[in-house]
């Protein structure tokens, strides 16, 4: 689940299939060490962290709230294989598609597209 909406859809995912739930956060969120990954934004910079204790292999479903320009969900695209995952998909609820971010990301399943 990415920042912050992300985590009560990620949240319902995740009681669904019954599996865990990683949280994507803003950086200095996180309660103990973390990997991050910075990206630009249209006024500046982020960086998202995620805890450093995934397992090796562990298949991850990235689920946010909107799809924009793209730049946090590829900075999560990047920050799950560095803690050793796999990005399996994405999936948001709505996607801005005037912002291009699927020209961005990929492969993206969105709810509703406006």
């Amino acid at each position: 689940g990415i920042e912050a909406r992300g985590f009560l859809l990620a949240g319902a995912v995740a009681t669904a299939a019954n599996v865990g739930l990683v949280p994507i956060r803003k950086a200095g969120k996180l309660p103990r060490p973390a990997a991050s990954v910075s990206y630009a934004l249209e006024y500046g910079t982020a960086t998202i962290e995620a805890h450093d204790d995934m397992t090796p292999g562990t298949r991850v479903l990235l689920v946010d709230d909107i799809l924009a320009t793209g730049g946090t969900i590829q900075a999560a695209h990047e920050l799950v294989p560095a803690l050793g995952g796999v990005v399996i998909g994405t999936s948001v609820l709505m996607e801005l598609c005037a912002l291009g971010g699927r020209d961005v990301v990929g492969d993206v399943h969105a709810l509703f597209e406006v």
